[in-house]
């Protein structure tokens, strides 16, 4: 318990998990986006493709 309460009382700790906690989300969240966004265009992609004949 003594970390944690270590964490809420020493601004240097919390300030540097928090800015480390938004680069995380921030990766996450562009990891998740840049695949369903490749994942929509590879569909569209295949969508328009005309078979040959």
């Amino acid at each position: 318990m003594n970390l944690l309460k270590e964490f809420f009382t020493d601004p240097v700790i919390f300030f540097s998990f928090t800015g480390l906690a938004i680069v995380i989300g921030m990766c996450i969240f562009y990891a998740i986006f840049f695949i369903t966004k490749a994942a929509e265009a590879e569909a569209e992609q295949n969508k328009n493709l005309k078979p040959k004949v």
